[in-house]
């Protein structure tokens, strides 16, 4: 599948350098603004010189009625001290006066006002609050990794945090925002839903998937390799990679989560074949799912993109018993790719 391949060099080699566009980042969170007013943003595997969280929380910083905004960089980034020129075009230029060595850094902010004067409040407010207030940046004492003595205290204080975390260290991001009982908005790919640590959640209901998901252009770092496919650079010279199966892993809710799904499908055993191994029905897409039917459904893990907890029962992954199979079900003598086990819940709407 288009896309995947980055995915794969990610978990292969650790390439873990993807900074979200700031467009898809807008298009998202602007479907959950209620939730921010009063809040404590953190965004823990961000450098706000890189990242476009950074710049769209600085730039909504009063119209959201935020709190205050920290971001804390990772000391071994591949462009830390570089600039994506959050004041700018999105061009990567070499920053003024950076340090020899690399010392992961916070920036907090509590107010943003007209700090230069100039008439208005906006983004070069925020560029002159770290430029010329000592106590909005200061150093970390450890590496800036999201899972230090220093970052988990800064995510116990904060509300809610939202980011792109390294795709390779996905469990352990979340596992940690679920310790510690955190709301959260976070890109991930689609088929982490999979993961051990991760079903259980979705299972549950106490994690699920945002409004948008799908194919994603992401910068990354200069010396990322070239590739065939998937791959472009801009007319300033910025690489980009395209991610598959691109996703918002969230527990703050929003109206599309309760949106009903148009079930107009009817069953027959010729189109709906049980699976080999498991009393369920195998259903290859979405908008195919039958609606006289009242028994275990397989459906693809894109389900996810349009389940509605008051519409359906999430009952297991390949399987609605207790065993993890950690493989799809058998159909016609052939293992298929993983589905997770649905059931329409009784009394929802057809």
């Amino acid at each position: 599948m288009a896309g995947n391949s980055n995915l794969h060099d990610s978990s292969r080699n650790k390439q873990d350098e993807f900074y979200t566009n700031l467009q898809l980042i807008e298009d998202e969170l602007d479907n959950y603004r209620a939730h921010f007013k009063g809040k404590r943003v953190l965004c823990n595997c961000d450098d706000p010189y890189e990242s476009n969280f950074f710049k769209y929380f600085a730039m909504n910083f009063n119209s959201l009625g935020l709190k205050s905004l920290t971001a804390t960089c990772y000391a071994t980034s591949p462009v830390v001290f570089t600039q994506l020129d959050l004041f700018g075009k999105g061009e990567i230029v070499k920053r003024k006066n950076a340090p020899k060595r690399k010392t992961p850094y916070k920036i907090v902010i509590t107010e943003v006002g007209d700090e230069n004067g100039d008439g208005r409040i906006d983004l070069s407010d925020v560029e002159w609050l770290i430029r010329n207030k000592k106590n909005v940046l200061t150093e970390l004492k450890g590496d800036g990794d999201f899972r230090s003595v220093e970052c988990v205290a800064l995510l116990k204080e904060a509300d809610i945090i939202v980011t792109n975390p390294p795709f390779s260290l996905f469990r352990e991001y979340m596992s940690l925002l679920m310790e510690h009982e955190k709301k959260f908005l976070v890109v991930g790919n689609m088929n982490a839903i999979t993961y051990r640590e991760i079903f259980p959640l979705i299972r549950d209901n106490k994690v699920w998937l945002g409004n948008k998901a799908g194919h994603f252009w992401f910068m990354v770092p200069s010396h990322y390799e070239e590739k065939a496919t998937d791959f472009k650079i801009d007319e300033n010279g910025q690489k980009w990679r395209r991610m598959g199966n691109i996703c918002w892993f969230t527990n703050l809710d929003f109206p599309k989560r309760h949106e009903k799904m148009l079930l107009w499908k009817h069953y027959s055993p010729e189109k709906y074949p049980q699976y080999d191994n498991y009393d369920a029905i195998e259903v290859g897409k979405t908008a195919e799912i039958p609606c006289d039917w009242d028994g275990y459904i397989g459906v693809p893990i894109t389900f996810m993109q349009y389940y509605n907890p008051e519409q359906f029962e999430i009952v297991g992954l390949d399987d609605h018993r207790v065993e993890w199979v950690g493989h799809g079900p058998n159909l016609k003598g052939k293992t298929i790719y993983r589905r997770i086990i649905i059931r329409r819940k009784k009394g929802a709407p057809k």
